[in-house]
C-alpha cells in the first residue's frame, strides 16, 4: 500500500476530524490507532492519519511516538506528513506542538514548516498570529477553561516560542492572499534569517488553499484539520489523486446492537449537548470526586446502564462545570484527576461494549482516546460526516466485531449532536 499523504494526529478526535476532512475533499482516507500491527490489512487508500494520544504526555514521550509514526509513513511512500494538532492550539509551554514539530522536522532532513490551526468552518481563524475562536481571543475564549491545558494567550508566535528551541515566524495575510509564490517567498526570506518554523494567517478556505499548495513541497507541515483541507485539495489538482471521490457508504452499513454515550468532556457545548440530551434517554451524571474516591461510581453506573440499555440508548457522562473541574485539580492535582476520569470512563465504556453496545458515541478528545485504547480497536473507515469534524467510524479489524464510532472533541457539534448521531448508526 503506497500512500500520497501521511498524517500523525496527538489525539483521536482530533484524528477523525482530520480523516472526514481529507475524506470530504476527495481522498480515500482510513484513521489507525496507533502505528498498526503488520498483521492488520489495511484498504488501498490515498491517506493515512495515524492517531496517537501524545497531546498532553510528556514532550520527550511525544517526540518518540510522533517520530516512530513518521517512519512507518514514509515507509508507506507518504512524500507530505502533516502532524495534526487542535484548532484550538491546546499545549503547555512544555510542548508539545513546538517539540514534535521540530523533531519531525528534523527527521525529513530540515527546511520550512508551516504552522496553522486556522479552519475557518468551525470557527477558528488566525490574523496577524493570533488564534480566534468563534470571533473571541483564544484566551477569551472558553479555553482559558481548559482542564489540561488552558490557554491565556492568543499570540501563537508567542505560544510556538516558548515551546520550541529556535525562533518562530510569521507568514501574515497580507503574503497568503498574494499567492502561494509570495508565500514561497516569505518562507525562503525568513529562511535565509535562519527561521524554519513560520505561523500563517488563515481566514478563509482559499487562505488554506493556499497554504496546502505550498506546504505539500516541503516534508512536513503542522496544523488542524483546516491545512488537511488545503492539502487534500492541493493533492487533488495535482492530478495524482487516481479515485473519483472518497465513497463512505460502506462505512455505515448496519451493524445492529445496542446504543450508548460515554461524555467525559466538560467543554460549554458538551454541558449543553447533555442537557438536550437528557429531554429523550435516561442521563446518569457521575459524580466526579466519588470516581477519584474509588470503584464504586463505575460499578454503580455500571448496573445502571445495565438495567436501561435494552430499552435504548443511555448516556454515562462524567463532565462538570469548570469551577467543578478546578476544585478537584486543586485537591488532587490536574494529572491525577484526568488520569481518575479517562480511567473510569474507559472501563464503563468497554463495561456497556461487552454487554452489547455497538453503536457508541464518546465525547471528549481524552475520554474518546482512553476508551479506544481500552477497546483496543485498531483502525476505522471514515463514514459520512454527522456535524463538521465528527464522522461516523466503522472499525477495521476489531476483536469485538464491527462497530460504529462517533469521537467527538468537546466543543464540536450542534446542541442536539447525541441524537443526530445515533440517527445516522444504523
Amino acid at each position: 500500500m503506497a500512500i500520497l499523504l501521511g498524517s500523525i494526529a496527538d489525539d483521536y478526535t482530533g484524528a477523525s476530524d482530520l480523516a472526514n476532512t481529507l475524506t470530504k475533499n476527495g481522498l480515500r482516507t482510513v484513521q489507525t490507532v496507533g502505528i498498526p500491527d503488520p498483521s492488520l490489512a489495511l484498504p488501498d487508500v490515498d491517506a493515512v492519519v495515524v492517531s496517537l494520544k501524545i497531546r498532553s504526555v510528556p514532550a520527550s514521550d511525544a517526540v518518540t511516538a510522533a517520530a516512530s509514526a513518521e517512519r512507518w509513513l514514509r515507509q508507506r511512500g507518504a512524500g507530505h506528513v502533516l502532524y495534526k494538532i487542535c484548532s484550538t492550539f491546546d499545549s503547555t509551554d512544555a510542548g508539545n506542538i513546538g517539540p514534535v514539530t521540530e523533531a519531525l522536522s528534523e527527521a525529513a532532513g530540515g527546511g520550512s514548516v508551516l504552522v496553522t490551526p486556522a479552519f475557518p468552518e468551525t470557527g477558528r481563524t488566525v490574523y496577524l498570529g493570533h488564534l480566534f475562536v468563534g470571533g473571541q481571543p483564544l484566551n477569551e475564549s472558553p479555553l482559558k477553561d481548559h482542564p489540561l491545558n488552558p490557554m491565556h494567550d492568543a499570540n501563537l508566535v508567542r505560544v510556538l516560542t516558548r515551546q520550541s528551541r529556535n525562533a518562530v515566524g510569521l507568514i501574515d495575510l497580507t503574503a497568503i492572499a498574494a499567492g502561494p509564490d509570495a508565500v514561497k517567498a516569505r518562507l525562503d526570506g525568513l529562511r535565509t534569517a535562519g527561521i524554519t518554523t513560520a505561523i500563517a494567517d488563515a481566514i478563509f478556505e482559499r487562505d488554506l488553499e493556499t497554504l496546502g499548495e505550498v506546504a505539500l513541497k516541503t516534508p512536513v507541515s503542522t496544523g488542524a484539520s483546516g491545512l488537511g483541507l488545503g492539502l487534500a485539495r492541493a493533492l487533488v489538482r495535482s492530478g495524482r489523486i487516481s479515485s473519483a471521490g472518497a465513497p463512505t457508504t460502506d462505512a455505515i452499513r448496519p451493524v445492529g446492537g445496542l446504543s450508548a454515550i460515554v461524555a467525559g468532556s466538560c467543554s460549554k457545548a458538551t454541558l449543553h449537548q447533555l442537557d438536550i440530551a437528557e429531554r429523550s434517554m435516561p442521563v446518569l451524571r457521575l459524580d466526579p470526586e466519588r470516581l477519584l474516591a474509588g470503584p464504586d461510581e463505575i460499578a454503580a453506573a455500571i448496573s445502571w446502564a445495565g438495567d436501561r440499555i435494552s430499552a435504548g440508548p443511555v448516556v454515562v457522562a462524567a463532565s462538570a462545570a469548570p469551577e467543578t473541574v478546578s476544585r478537584l485539580q486543586s485537591l488532587y492535582g490536574r494529572e491525577a484527576s484526568g488520569h481518575a476520569i479517562e480511567t473510569a470512563t474507559s472501563i464503563i465504556t468497554a463495561e456497556l461494549v461487552e454487554r452489547g453496545v455497538r453503536r457508541l458515541v464518546v465525547a471528549g478528545g481524552e475520554t474518546s482516546g482512553a476508551a479506544v485504547d481500552r477497546l483496543a480497536i485498531p483502525a476505522f473507515l471514515i463514514g459520512p460526516e454527522i456535524a463538521p469534524g465528527v464522522p461516523v467510524l466503522r472499525t477495521v479489524g476489531n476483536a469485538q466485531g464491527d462497530m460504529l464510532l462517533a469521537l467527538k472533541s468537546g466543543n464540536f457539534g450542534g446542541e442536539d449532536f447525541f441524537t443526530a448521531a445515533l440517527a445516522m448508526m444504523h
